[in-house]
């Protein structure tokens, strides 16, 4: 066994399929980067509101006003650092952590996607992208190589594969599958579109989305792994996020899953690629071409980098299950939800009236959430309990400094989940303001008193 591992660790491979995956996705995130500031959402999300919402542990990471441009000013120049491979470590850990800074602001925003590019450009750290077509290989040949260790492009092909695969057993539930639920509320909105539109009120359709979808996220990772289906799963990859492009909201991720599928293919292919590039900046591939293999040599510091990443990788596989311990329905406690690659599986919608009650005096009033909440965090805040818990401590604070004596907290909230009747959500009687957040689970959210059947 020992020996197995060691032997796959020295197998080398052509460096121009992670060069490839480098120099896409730093372009892609700079072009992303630019959206976002092009459609003003710094402001919006991050600069404008007074309140923001904080992940567990991350309490520290907040905007910091206008300087917040400076974070995506530095995202966006390492993006194209890495993609370039220009001082390369350098570029590749300050974009980890710019971007995940920024996805760590305000929860508010969380989007698979996200932690999908913070997963990828962790990595990236960690890989030797830019041996081969980069401007480090081209300064300084003495890190240039032909060909590297092959786990180097494996390890972003499980990770890629974890997304999917896990996507599709997240899809094996009762609402997804017998239901066709949130699919059955979200297609009928598009029925406007040319062509299929039509289709799609169709409850057959519906079921077919369904289906299809959760067969695709379940089976593609290996029809890219096995070469004489790797083409057809490629079409099946663009057609599918196309598709989804078409009917949903998800900015770039549709494109980032098309052009990470193409690791799947051999080496030959990226060099294609690549060589058309440099045609287009009056260079030859032929410069990295320099019949170097990089050696396995086991050094500390390399069992230390393989370390990390084992445990890293162990971390991806085990995590997204962490939900089991929690008792009640996922779907509606959403305990273990996030960073698990479940992805658009529920239609949720809720109502909350807060309640701020002086302790001595017995003084209440009901909170006009619009004072200090934005239209969109009130919406996410209204059926997520960790949100819900966080701005019930806002409120404490806030109220205690107009002068209430220990205010007390309390929330009436209803929430409706795919397509069931809303029904009350919090209990009434707890005073949220003496609950803290942790791990543990909150005894405050009402039963569901409906099973989802599933993963």
């Amino acid at each position: 066994m020992k020996n197995s591992i060691t032997k796959y660790l020295e197998t080398n491979t052509h460096a121009a399929t992670l060069a490839f995956f480098r120099l896409a996705f730093g372009f892609m995130m700079s072009l992303s980067l630019i959206r976002f500031l092009s459609y003003n959402w710094v402001e919006k999300f991050y600069i404008e509101p007074v309140f923001h919402f904080t992940y567990y542990g991350f309490e520290w990471v907040k905007p910091f006003g206008t300087p917040t441009y400076l974070l995506f000013v530095v995202a966006m120049l390492s993006s194209i650092a890495l993609a370039v491979g220009y001082r390369y470590k350098v570029a590749s850990t300050l974009f980890f952590l710019s971007f995940t800074y920024v996805e760590l602001m305000d929860k508010t925003t969380y989007l698979n996607h996200y932690y999908f590019i913070s997963v990828i450009s962790f990595v990236l750290i960690f890989l030797p992208a830019n041996a081969y077509f980069s401007v480090d290989a081209y300064r300084n040949p003495k890190i240039a190589f032909q060909k590297i260790p092959r786990w180097t492009t494996d390890i972003l092909k499980l990770l890629l594969g974890i997304v999917y695969f896990y996507a599709g057993l997240a899809k094996i539930n009762s609402d997804w599958l017998l239901k066709a639920m949130p699919l059955k509320i979200w297609l009928p909105t598009n029925h406007t579109l040319p062509i299929i539109g039509s289709f799609l009120n169709q409850n057959w359709v519906h079921f077919a989305f369904s289906w299809s979808g959760m067969i695709y996220d379940l089976s593609i990772p290996f029809l890219l792994l096995y070469k004489r289906t790797r083409t057809f799963a490629f079409i099946l990859v663009v057609i599918f996020h196309v598709l989804t492009k078409i009917l949903f909201p998800i900015g770039i991720f549709p494109y980032v899953m098309i052009v990470s599928s193409l690791l799947f293919f051999e080496s030959d292919f990226h060099k294609k690629w690549l060589n058309y590039i440099a045609g287009l900046f009056h260079f030859s591939l032929n410069i990295f071409e320099n019949g170097k293999e990089k050696v396995t040599e086991f050094t500390g510091l390399y069992k230390a980098k393989l370390a990390i990443l084992a445990c890293f990788l162990i971390f991806q596989l085990t995590f997204p299950f962490r939900y089991l311990l929690y008792p009640g329905e996922l779907f509606w406690t959403e305990e273990g939800f996030r960073f698990s690659w479940r992805v658009m599986l529920m239609e949720k919608a809720g109502y909350t009236q807060f309640t701020v009650k002086d302790s001595k005096t017995k003084k209440q009033i009901k909170v006009n959430n619009g004072n200090f909440l934005t239209a969109f965090q009130e919406k996410q805040m209204s059926f997520q309990p960790d949100f819900i818990l966080e701005y019930a401590h806002f409120l404490h604070d806030y109220y205690q400094k107009q002068g209430f004596n220990d205010p007390e907290v309390h929330v009436e909230g209803y929430v409706a989940l795919n397509g069931r009747l809303s029904k009350l959500y919090i209990d009434q009687n707890i005073n949220l303001a003496k609950e803290n957040e942790s791990f543990d689970h909150k005894t405050w959210i009402l039963p569901f008193n409906d099973e989802i059947k599933g993963f």
